[in-house]
Protein backbone atom coordinates (compact mmCIF):
# COMPACT_ATOMS: atom_id res chain seq x y z
CA UNK A 1 0.00 0.00 0.00
CA UNK A 2 1.54 3.44 -1.29
CA UNK A 3 -0.29 7.27 -1.51
CA UNK A 4 2.09 8.11 -4.39
CA UNK A 5 4.06 11.60 -3.84
CA UNK A 6 1.41 14.25 -5.07
CA UNK A 7 3.44 15.56 -7.70
CA UNK A 8 3.92 11.89 -9.51
CA UNK A 9 0.46 11.35 -9.46
CA UNK A 10 -0.09 12.87 -13.59
CA UNK A 11 2.90 10.58 -14.58
CA UNK A 12 1.48 7.75 -12.80
CA UNK A 13 0.66 4.74 -15.36
CA UNK A 14 -3.16 3.41 -15.59
CA UNK A 15 -2.41 0.75 -13.34
CA UNK A 16 -1.02 2.60 -10.39
CA UNK A 17 -3.69 5.28 -10.76
CA UNK A 18 -6.51 3.24 -10.71
CA UNK A 19 -4.90 1.09 -7.43
CA UNK A 20 -4.49 4.11 -5.68
CA UNK A 21 -7.97 4.85 -5.63
CA UNK A 22 -8.85 1.53 -4.45
CA UNK A 23 -6.50 2.33 -1.93
CA UNK A 24 -7.97 5.09 -0.86
CA UNK A 25 -11.24 3.69 -0.83
CA UNK A 26 -9.90 1.09 1.67
CA UNK A 27 -8.89 4.03 4.00
CA UNK A 28 -12.24 5.30 3.70
CA UNK A 29 -13.52 2.04 4.69
CA UNK A 30 -11.15 0.94 7.18
CA UNK A 31 -8.88 3.30 7.70
CA UNK A 32 -6.15 0.76 6.87
CA UNK A 33 -2.73 0.66 9.05
CA UNK A 34 0.36 0.22 6.74
CA UNK A 35 4.06 0.76 7.49
CA UNK A 36 4.10 2.96 4.11
CA UNK A 37 0.96 4.96 4.71
CA UNK A 38 0.50 5.62 8.91
CA UNK A 39 1.72 8.88 8.32
CA UNK A 40 -1.12 10.22 6.66
CA UNK A 41 -3.10 9.74 9.87
CA UNK A 42 -0.63 12.35 11.48
CA UNK A 43 -1.92 15.09 9.35
CA UNK A 44 -5.47 17.02 9.20
CA UNK A 45 -7.96 15.05 6.87
CA UNK A 46 -8.19 17.83 4.78
CA UNK A 47 -4.64 16.38 3.58
CA UNK A 48 -6.00 13.17 2.39
CA UNK A 49 -9.20 15.38 0.80
CA UNK A 50 -6.95 17.20 -1.15
CA UNK A 51 -4.87 14.25 -2.43
CA UNK A 52 -7.88 11.93 -3.36
CA UNK A 53 -8.97 14.84 -5.08
CA UNK A 54 -5.65 15.46 -6.94
CA UNK A 55 -6.56 11.87 -7.96
CA UNK A 56 -9.96 12.14 -9.00
CA UNK A 57 -8.73 15.01 -11.12
CA UNK A 58 -6.27 13.02 -13.21
CA UNK A 59 -8.53 10.01 -13.39
CA UNK A 60 -11.08 12.58 -14.93
CA UNK A 61 -8.96 13.91 -17.30
CA UNK A 62 -7.79 10.18 -18.72
CA UNK A 63 -11.88 9.68 -18.89
CA UNK A 64 -11.53 7.05 -15.76
CA UNK A 65 -15.26 6.51 -14.94
CA UNK A 66 -15.68 6.57 -11.17
CA UNK A 67 -18.34 4.25 -9.68
CA UNK A 68 -19.15 5.46 -6.83
CA UNK A 69 -17.99 8.06 -4.25
CA UNK A 70 -20.30 6.49 -1.05
CA UNK A 71 -16.87 5.76 1.03
CA UNK A 72 -14.77 8.78 0.35
CA UNK A 73 -18.42 11.01 1.38
CA UNK A 74 -18.71 8.98 4.26
CA UNK A 75 -15.11 9.54 5.63
CA UNK A 76 -15.21 13.14 4.81
CA UNK A 77 -18.64 13.41 6.45
CA UNK A 78 -18.67 16.78 8.12
CA UNK A 79 -15.50 18.18 7.13
CA UNK A 80 -15.73 21.67 6.61
CA UNK A 81 -14.96 23.79 3.53
CA UNK A 82 -11.16 22.70 2.53
CA UNK A 83 -8.10 25.57 2.41
CA UNK A 84 -6.52 24.73 -1.33
CA UNK A 85 -2.79 23.85 -0.10
CA UNK A 86 0.09 21.22 -0.62
CA UNK A 87 -1.01 17.98 1.52
CA UNK A 88 1.26 15.88 3.63
CA UNK A 89 4.04 18.43 3.42
CA UNK A 90 6.71 16.98 5.61
CA UNK A 91 6.07 13.76 4.34
CA UNK A 92 5.62 14.38 0.36
CA UNK A 93 9.74 15.96 0.08
CA UNK A 94 12.03 15.91 -2.51
CA UNK A 95 13.56 12.29 -0.92
CA UNK A 96 9.92 10.31 -1.01
CA UNK A 97 9.70 12.10 -4.37
CA UNK A 98 13.42 10.14 -5.39
CA UNK A 99 12.06 7.11 -4.01
CA UNK A 100 8.22 7.30 -5.75
CA UNK A 101 10.36 8.26 -8.90
CA UNK A 102 12.91 5.04 -8.79
CA UNK A 103 10.26 2.83 -8.06
CA UNK A 104 8.04 3.97 -11.40
CA UNK A 105 11.47 3.97 -13.13
CA UNK A 106 11.65 0.30 -12.47
CA UNK A 107 8.07 -0.70 -13.41
CA UNK A 108 9.17 0.84 -16.62
CA UNK A 109 12.68 -0.84 -17.15
CA UNK A 110 11.09 -4.15 -16.08
CA UNK A 111 8.37 -3.80 -18.99
CA UNK A 112 5.09 -2.97 -16.98
CA UNK A 113 2.91 -3.29 -20.05
CA UNK A 114 0.37 -0.32 -19.49
CA UNK A 115 3.04 2.22 -18.81
CA UNK A 116 3.61 4.12 -22.23
CA UNK A 117 6.76 5.45 -22.90
CA UNK A 118 5.50 8.86 -23.35
CA UNK A 119 4.05 8.82 -20.25
CA UNK A 120 7.49 7.41 -18.76
CA UNK A 121 9.48 10.97 -20.72
CA UNK A 122 7.29 13.22 -19.52
CA UNK A 123 8.03 11.77 -15.81
CA UNK A 124 11.55 11.83 -16.91
CA UNK A 125 11.80 15.12 -17.84
CA UNK A 126 9.53 15.98 -14.89
CA UNK A 127 11.71 15.23 -12.79
CA UNK A 128 14.78 16.28 -14.66
CA UNK A 129 13.25 19.99 -13.42
CA UNK A 130 12.93 19.74 -10.24
CA UNK A 131 15.68 17.36 -9.00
Amino acid sequence: MRLWHIDLIAYLPKGQLLSQWRELNSIFAKEDQHILINYIYEYPKEDLYLYTEKVMDEMKKRGYQIRTYEKKNNYFKGLGPVKDRRPFQQHHNQEYLEICFYNLKEKFIRGQKDYEEELYQQLCAYINNVL
